[in-house]
């Protein structure tokens, strides 16, 4: 057949297929059902699939937690509502918090570098395709952080997509997951929505990595929305030079941070600049403050700043779909005049541009689902450990106010990633820890990833010899994260 027949061919069919074929999610109904303001919907019969572990949401959390799961020997689905995964790593384009410990900022305190596994093994991948700054150390404002770790968000999205296909996971991407299916405080599967229709994705074990806690509150569990943060649209600015930024922040006394590392696959470059309001102009300060715009920005590319942040705290809550909207349009007014902003005041800005933005706002905290333990905040700031940590950690966001003790690291209890009153779920991420103080430092990225890892671990073991989370034993699951390079305090 001729390409030029075949293609007539193609598009009668598709014509065909449109006459005469239903879409997924469309029903011939006997009768229109309205009870009040509201529709009854008829039940239907979902098409099932069925795995070891399910693992909700594709983000920082979600990616390295399908990773362990795949790689424990678990057949794992990942459900993500975007096209790629990342999460809040390729949305809010900042640095990674932190593989280090705060060794710069106490004097004779050793480095070490605390969170290890699939977490580093993700930035070696990155480093073979020039996709991060490696792990720079911090020259000034190292009482904040040892070192910047800043990514390619774009090729962060495809190197983690590669490393799923290549563990074997299932990516159901561009598919939201919409209700949970529980018997007897046991979640049993996953109703997802996609354009392939409504299914059922069954599991032994499930790992909540939305951020929201979407399938927690799908499975009943008990949740509260603190609203205690502010949300974010950071944007990447294009025709922006790092070293004309540092410049201007030089001039006026107002260099913050500072490290140097890979830019454009070269050593020893301006990778991560922060101002602070020293000698700035008025001007600049007062609108700066008005539009919520952060002077911290990283960059792993010549001409081009690849984080700057855009703060509002939304009116109402962040899980109303109502309040959300209003708030996405006033974040990206802000974007804007972020950027007139840097042309005005900013050498060589003239024709900036922006670059990157997330598709939608980013949130530090959505619902806080509770767990079997409660991480508090002296927990944190006093480095405290536990019989049945799964991984450490250092940093904390509110540095150099508050800061874990000493320069060392405190211990993340598996108990603290166990759902309360539901069996065989995992949260993880910024879901977790109700204090805000110490959520400063749980939900950060590296430690959210370090979460991840020990979730999925967890899912699979529990999924592969049929046990409940609450009677997966510790020096099993111990066993296995070491074996997967997980770093433990000796």
């Amino acid at each position: 057949m001729k390409r030029r027949d075949f293609g007539k061919v193609s598009l009668l069919a598709g014509a065909g297929a449109l006459a005469g074929c239903k879409a997924p999610g469309s029903r011939e109904e006997e009768g229109f059902s309205r009870e009040g303001d509201f529709y009854r919907e008829p039940s239907k019969k979902l098409p099932v699939r069925e795995f070891d572990v399910v693992v909700a949401g594709g983000g920082t959390a979600g990616v390295v937690a399908a990773l362990a799961a795949a790689l424990t020997g678990a057949s794992t689905a990942l459900i993500e509502t975007k096209g790629y995964p990342g999460g809040t790593i390729t949305e809010g384009g900042t640095a990674l918090h932190s593989y280090y410990n705060l060794w710069k900022a106490f004097p004779g305190v050793k480095k070490r570098q605390v969170v290890k596994g699939i977490p580093a093994e993700i930035v070696d991948r990155l480093l073979k395709v020039g996709g991060t700054t490696g792990h720079a150390e911090m020259e000034r404002g190292f009482d904040y952080d040892s070192v910047c770790t800043a990514v390619d968000t774009e090729l962060y999205k495809l190197v983690t997509f590669e490393m799923l296909a290549e563990a074997g996971v299932f990516m159901a991407v561009n598919t939201m997951a919409a209700g949970a299916i529980t018997e007897n405080g046991v979640v049993k599967g996953v109703i997802t929505e996609s354009r392939s229709g409504r299914e059922a994705f069954l599991a032994r074990s499930f790992v909540d990595c939305t951020a929201y806690g979407d399938l927690a509150a799908y499975a009943g569990a008990e949740f509260t929305v603190p609203n205690d943060y502010a949300s974010v649209n950071s944007i990447g600015l294009g025709n922006v030079d790092m070293d004309d930024y540092y410049a201007f922040l030089k001039k006026h006394d107002a260099v913050g941070q500072l490290a140097r590392g890979l830019r454009s696959g070269e050593p020893d470059r301006l990778v991560r600049l922060s101002g602070v309001n020293v000698n700035l102009p008025e001007e600049y300060h007062q609108e700066a403050g008005e539009i919520g715009m952060s002077g911290t920005t990283t960059t792993v590319h010549d001409n081009y700043l690849m984080f700057i942040k855009f703060n509002y705290k939304v009116e109402g809550s962040v899980v109303n779909r109502d309040d959300v909207s209003k708030a996405e349009l006033i974040l990206r007014q802000r974007q804007l005049r972020g950027v007139e902003l840097f042309r005005k005041f900013l050498p060589g800005c003239g024709d900036a541009f922006i670059a990157r933005t997330s598709p939608s706002l980013n949130i530090r905290r959505g619902r806080l689902i509770t767990c079997d333990y409660d991480i508090t905040h002296e927990d944190v700031i006093q480095a405290r450990h536990f019989d049945d940590e799964v991984f450490v950690y250092g940093f904390h966001d509110s540095a150099p106010r508050l800061q874990v003790k000493d320069g060392g690291t405190y211990g993340f209890p598996y108990r603290a990633l166990c759902v309360k009153g539901i069996e065989n779920l995992y949260a993880t991420g910024m879901m977790v820890t109700s204090d805000h103080r110490a959520h400063m430092s749980t939900r950060n990225t590296v430690c959210s990833m370090a979460q991840g890892q020990a979730a999925g671990t967890a899912a699979a073991l529990c999924a592969r010899g049929d046990m409940g989370s609450r009677e997966l034993p510790y020096d099993r699951l111990r066993a296995q994260l070491e074996q997967d390079e997980v770093y433990f305090e000796a």
